[in-house]
């Protein structure tokens, strides 16, 4: 069941990677579809949303050895430090992160371009941030930019 889900990650991932890598490629040499500013926007916001999800479900599936394994046997060392889990006033007793929160983490990383809340404390968690982070700021600022200068 987890080879499962790591597959299903890996595929919704490169799912990503391709639409913001095609996006980029289509930015950098003039498609059509990218001549006209709705158009773009709405193309740009489904490849950026696109990618949130994606990070998120990685964020989700990688950290602690996955939700099962959290749920079971919380890890003594988390990937992923959430301010729940850094201060127990601020939580229920055995608050454990759920999707949501891996996908706040991932929308936040997306849009601040670092960690807001959540800290990352493996190494593996902060080069994928990283990615994220830079995957973001060129797909917004690509799109923006090409859409500002169509609209003028």
């Amino acid at each position: 069941m987890r080879a499962l889900s790591i597959a299903l990650v890996v595929v919704i991932a490169a799912g990503a990677a391709w639409g913001s890598a095609r996006l980029v490629w289509d930015l950098l040499h003039g498609a059509p579809q990218t001549t006209v500013p709705k158009e773009l926007l709405i193309a740009g916001a489904l490849v950026w949303l696109q990618t949130v999800l994606a990070f998120a479900f990685l964020y989700w599936e990688l950290d602690g050895g996955g939700p099962v394994t959290r749920h079971l046997r919380p890890p003594a060392h988390p990937d992923l430090a959430f301010p729940q889990q850094l201060d127990p006033r601020l939580a229920a007793p055995g608050w454990r992160p759920i999707f949501v929160d891996y996908l706040y983490l991932a929308l936040t990383n997306a849009t601040a371009f670092s960690p807001t809340d959540v800290m990352p404390l493996a190494r593996w968690v902060k080069l994928t941030m990283s990615v994220q982070s830079l995957l973001s700021i060129v797909i917004l600022s690509l799109v923006v930019a090409n859409a500002v200068n169509l609209l003028s």
